[in-house]
């Protein structure tokens, strides 16, 4: 599923490893040993996320145009 939502990328020296997160979506949060790794598994529960929201009827939130890039 294709869409314009910001994924951003940090370390976790806690968790020691990466963290992928969805400003739109407060509780999406992904890890990864690797920034692929969290990538891919944050756009999996990214994905699931806006298909739970479009099947109950719940409005998207607006991507954040200051974070895509064109």
């Amino acid at each position: 599923m294709k869409n314009k939502y910001a994924i951003q990328i940090f370390w976790s020296e806690e968790d020691e490893g990466f963290i992928a997160i969805c400003q739109e979506f407060p509780g999406l949060s992904a890890f990864g040993k690797s920034r692929e790794e969290a990538l891919n598994e944050a756009e999996i529960v990214l994905n699931s996320m806006i298909k739970s929201y479009m099947s109950s009827g719940v409005p998207l939130p607006e991507p954040s145009s200051a974070l895509l890039a064109t």
